[in-house]
């Protein structure tokens, strides 16, 4: 149990801990002025221990395998539980926007496997990390938007309708960083599920007849 991975086990917690504060902020005592900070500083401190586990490893040579599929998953995680609890409460997000990064992650990460255990490794792109760097920046705005509504100075109409929109382009760019990966490493994920391999025997057994 190194040091970052104890970070990324962290940054693993902290998602149903964030969804528990927003949905029963009220349980725990806090108040609608108070929450969007604590929730703010859940999230910094997610974003932190991504920054920190990925550095500490590489400069105290304590790179895992564990710690390469852990990170990610972390990640994926943390974010998903943010928007997830956005559907509630508060903001009140369409469940079915949200799938959409539910499922863009679950894709991505069954066809990476997949071509692992084929040995074929899948490098990630530059739209995935600004995907994650978009999903974070939309969540962190959301939090912000709800301060100003804590103090009576926005609307609840408002802030639910900035704040679906929001979402809607992180979806939207989300779904295309999908996409673009899938075009971008076809040839390999065709090869991890055997497309290529049953076309030339298709293709041998067509030039026998």
């Amino acid at each position: 149990m190194s040091a970052p991975l104890i970070l990324t086990l962290s940054r693993i917690l902290l998602g149903p801990i964030f969804l528990i504060v927003y949905l029963y902020h009220d349980a725990f005592g806090i108040s609608l002025q108070w929450l969007p900070f604590i929730l703010l500083m859940l999230a910094g401190c997610s974003e932190l221990s991504d920054l920190f586990d990925g550095e500490l490893a590489r400069r105290h040579n304590k790179v895992t395998d564990l710690g390469k599929l852990l990170d990610p998953m972390a990640d994926s995680i943390f974010r998903f539980s943010v928007l997830l609890a956005f559907t509630q409460g508060i903001i009140q997000l369409p469940v079915i926007l949200v799938c959409i990064f539910f499922y863009r992650d679950t894709v991505i990460s069954t066809l990476r496997t997949l071509c692992a255990l084929r040995g074929y490794a899948l490098a990630a792109r530059l739209s995935g990390k600004v995907k994650a760097v978009i999903q974070a920046t939309v969540g962190f705005f959301i939090m912000i938007l709800m301060i100003p509504y804590s103090l009576g100075s926005l609307s609840i109409e408002a802030l639910r309708a900035i704040s679906f929109y929001s979402v809607l382009a992180a979806a939207a760019y989300t779904l295309y960083s999908g996409i673009e990966y899938i075009i971008a490493n076809r040839l390999y994920i065709k090869k991890a599920l055997g497309f290529t391999d049953k076309q030339k025997d298709t293709q041998t057994r067509s030039a026998s007849n």
